[in-house]
Formats: structure tokens, sequence, C-alpha cells
């Protein structure tokens, strides 16, 4: 793995029209990492997609740090629709397509959001912890309004950092095998400006997150552990217990799926920092950790789900909300079975709402049907083509 195959390289190094922005990857292995994220893509859209609906529905209801799971849902989302497209496309071409322009688009756009969903698991970890051991402090402080106000954060310092390249502080290059680009890790030995940038971003803007989110996590699993080994030796159950547990390991799964995922990648491109050479790893060594990185995108959704109540059941509310504006007013035309082929059916459906009042009276015969406050009028009319007339098709009488 650490050495490049010796003909691949030998091709490399003798063939000078070779590009920065071609692939270094076989035309098979090409078309397999555009299928793998065209699927990261796909499952994240529809999960991510599902989280901001399901939000926007109980906008009024969302408070604390609910606010910052919906910020990392959009972060997914829009990761997924904006940028990696453009690195689909380029698996399928079998070469970066745009060159330099498209190139620095694509590693902004990866590193803003990239950023901002490091900042944004941190913040709740944080914020989490100051919440288990601090509650004063959080009751205090971290209202509403206020971690509105981290989640902007999130966003304006992940967008300022990230645009440092633009202004000579670094540089966005194609990753070393040709289909996606990142901040050049390897510019550390170019000047002394890119070294502040690299150096600053794997300290300030990975290592203290990753730190954060790793120590808050494991303090707030042993407060609330002690805390619920106190109450069963005493024999006390308590809704707010159980509800506090299940809050604890929904959000340790988040920021531990997001670790794991990220880390990979993360020791790839800090060792290619060192290494002044082309060459030092095959380019599937840089595949399989940008890869595994992007799948932090596909499993929020499902922890979200699993671990929150009020999720599921608003699902349940959507899912019957579509099913029952999919059964409105429905005109069906097609042959008749009885009538031969020229006779014409009619198949009317409306949907009345009931209103249920004391002084009104059921006549015997009535052709509506209740069913959960809604009443149904179905009727079936079979006539041929000559006697189809206007008045009839669109209800006027």
């Amino acid at each position: 793995m650490l050495n490049l195959n010796s003909s691949f390289r030998k091709d490399v190094e003798q063939s000078p029209t070779v590009s920065v922005f071609s692939s270094k990857l076989a035309p098979g292995a090409d078309i397999g990492v555009g299928f793998i994220i065209l699927s990261v893509v796909l499952l994240s859209i529809i999960g991510n997609g599902l989280v901001l609906v399901i939000s926007y529905r109980r906008r009024k209801r969302i408070e604390g740090l609910e606010l910052l799971s919906v910020n990392l849902a959009a972060v997914d989302f829009l990761s997924c629709v904006c940028m990696y497209p453009l690195s689909i496309l380029s698996s399928f071409n079998h070469a970066w397509m745009g060159n330099h322009i498209t190139c620095t688009y694509y590693g902004l756009g990866c590193y803003v959001f990239g950023l901002c969903g490091m900042f944004t698991i941190a913040s709740i970890s944080v914020i989490r912890y100051i919440r288990t051991c601090y509650s004063l402090v959080y009751a205090v402080w971290l209202d509403s309004s206020n971690i509105r106000l981290v989640c902007c954060g999130t966003w304006l310092v992940a967008a300022a950092w990230s645009s440092l390249p633009l202004f000579g502080w670094g540089e966005y290059v194609p990753e070393p095998y040709g289909l996606s680009c990142t901040v050049a890790w390897r510019s550390y030995h170019n000047s002394f400006k890119d070294a502040f940038y690299v150096i600053c971003s794997f300290a300030l803007f990975t290592l203290v997150p990753i730190l954060l989110i790793v120590l808050s996590q494991i303090h707030i699993l042993y407060r609330v552990c002690h805390f619920s080994h106190s109450l069963s030796a005493r024999g006390v159950q308590t809704k707010l217990r159980r509800t506090e547990r299940r809050l604890s390991l929904m959000f340790f799964c988040i920021s531990f799926g997001f670790v794991m995922a990220w880390a990979p990648y993360a020791v790839v491109s800090f060792l290619f920092i060192f290494h002044k050479g082309n060459w030092y790893m095959a380019p599937e060594g840089f595949v399989f950790p940008a890869l595994f990185a992007k799948s932090s995108h596909i499993y929020n959704p499902f922890i979200y789900f699993y671990f929150n109540k009020a999720f599921r059941q608003e699902l349940r509310r959507l899912h019957h909300t579509l099913c029952r504006r999919l059964g409105r007013n429905r005109v069906r035309i097609g042959p008749g079975v009885d009538q031969g082929p020229n006779a014409i059916q009619i198949e009317l459906r409306e949907q009345n709402i009931q209103r249920r009042n004391n002084d009104s009276k059921n006549t015997e015969g009535n052709p509506l049907h209740h069913d959960g406050g809604f009443s149904y009028l179905v009727s079936n009319i079979r006539v041929n083509p000559s006697a189809v007339d206007r008045r009839t098709i669109t209800g006027e009488h």
C-alpha cells in the first residue's frame, strides 16, 4: 500500500502529458467509485431530506439541541446536493471536469461543509456536557436564541477559514487519485503562509474539535451511567432518567460515527503533509478513506428516527397526510368490462370533512361512508361514448 505499483509509477514519471486532473485509477474503479458516491448521495438526500421536512413541520416545537441536529442535517443535505454530483460525473468521465475553477469550487464547498459539520457536533457535545454537569449555566445562558447564534457561528467560522486559500493562504488542488479536490496539504513545504494554514487546519480545526467531542462524550456517559446506577440502587425508575439516557446515547452515536468516519481520511492527509515526494501511497490508499468519510452523511437520519420518538410520530403523520392527499378526487376513464370496448368508466371519488353537530340529523339510506371523520362518496358511472356529456364529466348540474 505504501509503494505505488512500479509499472504505473514508471509510466507516470515518463509521461509528462499526464494531467493532475486525470484519474489515476483503472476505468472500472472509476465507475465503481462513481456508483458508490451516487448511492451515498441518494441515501443522504432521502434521509436528511425527511429530517428537514419533519423539522419544518415541528418548527414551533423545536428548541435547544434539536436546532443543532437540524443544522447538521442541513449540512449533510447541502453537501450531497451541491458538491458530490460533480465528483460523480468526473468518475464516469475518468477525469476531473472543469479543471481549476471547479476544483476550487469543490474543495472550498466540501471544506466549508466538513468544518461546519465538525463544529456542529463539537457544539452538541460541549452543550450536552454543560447541560449534564452544569445545569444552572445551561438554563441561564444556553436558551434557543443563543443556540441559534451557535448555529450561525459554525457557518461563519467555517466559511471564513475555508476562504483563506482564495487569498493566497493555502490552495485547493486535486487529490492524488485525481477525482476529487481538497486542501493542498503538501504545500506545507512551499511557503510560510501555506505552512501556517495547513498546521492550523489540523491543530485548531481538526484536533481540538475532535478532542472536545471525545472528552465531552466520555464524561457525559460516565455521569449518566453513574446517575442511573445510583437511582437503580434505590429502586427509582423515572421517565426523566430513561429520556436522558436515550438522548445521551443518541448524541454519542452521532459523535462517535462522525469521528470514526473522518479519522482515516484525517490520518492519511496528515501523513501526506510530511512527505515531499509526489507519491508515497497507491491511489487506492486515498480513495477508501475519502469514500468512508462520505458515509458520515448517511447514518445520522437513522439515528434520529431510532432514538427520537417525536421524529417517528411526525414521520407517521407525514405518511398518513401523503396517503390522504394521493387519495383525493381521482377521475379514471377506461374501457368498461360489461359494456364493450367503447364504454367509458368514470370513477369519481370526493372527500369531504363531516362536522359533527348535535343538531344535525342523519337520514336513512345516506350513501356517505364514515371513516375517521372523513366522508367519501364514490360513484361508478358507465355510459356509451355517444351519451357522454360535458356536464356529466365535469360534474355541472
